[in-house]
């Protein structure tokens, strides 16, 4: 017995849609409705109308699903709402797909949305995003500065001792890695290496399907420098690593071996107590190591404040004049405070209002935290000593990263959803929000009120992808 796909039920609303909602009829409990269930394991995106581009109220979605089994059928439901008044099929590739427009005054939030399907009997939950449109402003009171980079730009990070910016980049079609070591004020390159490869008996065997493309550089996403060594940190995040670079030549000093920090994210270096710190994404762990002697020392585990909660690990940030270190967390949406001389954690701070928190940055000089967060599109300002949430300011879909900058007195937020950087006042105004390009992912300070931001790719022909820009106040 297939599944009853009727729509002669009471009518209700989803998103702010009136659409046909599905009732069972009472056999619905018969043995025959009970067919073994199969765990689904492909799945389900969804799709904007415009690629690099937010769903918006009044914009078009599409529902894409793989992994699916040709022929099976499906609906696709929001609460007791079946948003396709037919049944859906799956080809014979096992995808599907369905496409429909959000009223103008829908709702902007995580939707959950469930796939039910038969034949083989089956479920799955995922969140249709809708996210508020901030319009572009400001503008004229910034300068901005781009420059066209190495493809698959992650982070950079400025060196006062070098007066350098270094910027990390990774492409995987084709595979690609690099360094790069550019001049702050022009963004011209002034030196570019390729991490080598991993040793041999250190490598990869490639997937299951997947060709053998040789010997591969080991990537570096996060960056951080060390000014008193005069070395670079970065995370090489698909090989579970680390790796020290030299920042005069780029030569590689140091390169761990997979599996020193599983799926490293952010790295922050404490110069003046010899000390990088190193977020392993996905767990609760940041991991501590001594910038003399190149070793593993610690790692700092941080436990929720919520009962049941999973503390998952995201961005860090170091204040070395207070002797602490920031972390949020992405699943229980929690800031960390930890001490740095006992490596203990002080304090676990609950953010109300976050939803994927991801990055975090500090305020020395007010005690105030920024948090930006992915599912929430949001901004919150935060006061450090009473945990209250002072501002909680909507900046674009995907708010990714922030960074503060001290000058200026203005916080950047990159949203990667959004193709926007938005400027924020400490008190919660939007004082700007600029053009990011495609997939703003990362904004980083100099300490002297210039801020580099770098962006993404939406693919081979997209102009404004892998530009390192240039932020400044406007004369």
């Amino acid at each position: 017995m297939g599944f009853p796909f009727l729509t002669n039920g009471y009518r209700k609303s989803v998103f702010g849609l009136t659409l046909a909602a599905l009732t069972l009829p009472g056999a619905v409990f018969a043995e025959n409705s009970f067919p073994a269930p199969v765990e689904f394991e492909g799945r389900f995106r969804v799709v904007p109308a415009e690629p690099g581009k937010p769903v918006l109220p009044g914009s078009s979605v599409t529902i894409e699903g793989s992994g699916l089994k040709p022929g099976q059928t499906l609906v696709l439901q929001r609460g007791a709402t079946v948003l396709s008044s037919d049944a859906l099929t799956a080809d014979d590739k096992g995808a599907v797909s369905f496409t429909f427009t959000l009223p103008a005054d829908a709702a902007t939030g995580l939707h959950p949305v469930i796939a039910i399907m038969d034949q083989p009997s089956s479920t799955s939950l995922f969140d249709v995003k809708v996210s508020k449109d901030v319009p572009l402003s400001g503008a004229d009171g910034f300068s901005v500065t781009r420059v066209k980079s190495a493809p698959g730009l992650y982070q950079s990070v400025y060196s006062a001792k070098s007066n350098a910016l270094f910027v990390a980049a990774a492409n995987f079609r084709p595979p690609a890695a690099a360094l790069l070591k550019l001049n702050p004020e022009t963004l011209d390159v002034v030196a570019e290496v390729t991490p080598p490869p991993l040793p041999e008996d250190q490598r990869r065997a490639p997937a299951e399907g997947q060709p053998d493309n040789g010997p591969q550089p080991v990537a570096l996403f996060g960056l951080a420098v060390d000014d008193e060594k005069g070395t670079i940190w970065g995370t090489n995040t698909f090989d579970n690593s680390v790796a020290v670079y030299a920042q005069d030549d780029l030569a590689l000093i140091k390169q761990f071996p997979p599996g020193e920090v599983y799926h490293a994210r952010d790295v922050k270096v404490d110069a003046k107590r010899g000390r990088a710190y190193v977020s392993a994404s996905a767990t609760n762990g940041v991991h501590v190591f001594d910038t003399e002697t190149l070793e593993k020392v610690a790692v700092i585990e941080i436990t929720s404040g919520i009962r049941g909660g999973e503390f998952s690990l995201m961005s860090i940030a170091v204040d070395p004049d207070g002797n602490r270190l920031f972390a949020v967390s992405r699943k229980s949406n929690e800031l960390a405070e930890i001490d740095l001389t006992t490596n203990t954690v002080t304090r676990v701070l609950p953010l109300p209002g976050a939803k994927n928190a991801s990055g975090v940055d500090f305020d020395a000089a007010t005690g105030t935290i920024y948090v930006a967060s992915q599912d929430s599109d949001n901004l919150l300002i935060v006061d450090l000593a009473s945990g209250e949430v002072k501002h909680d300011v909507t900046t674009g879909a995907g708010a990714l990263n922030v960074v503060f900058d001290p000058v200026q007195k203005l916080a950047f937020v990159s949203n990667r959803g959004a193709g926007t950087v938005t400027v924020v006042s400490p008190e919660g105004e939007v004082v700007a929000n600029l053009d990011g390009g495609s997939y703003p992912n990362h904004v980083a300070s100099d300490g002297k009120g210039n801020i580099f931001a770098a962006n993404k790719s939406l693919g081979a022909e997209d102009a404004t992808a892998d530009h390192i820009a240039l932020i400044q106040k406007a004369n």
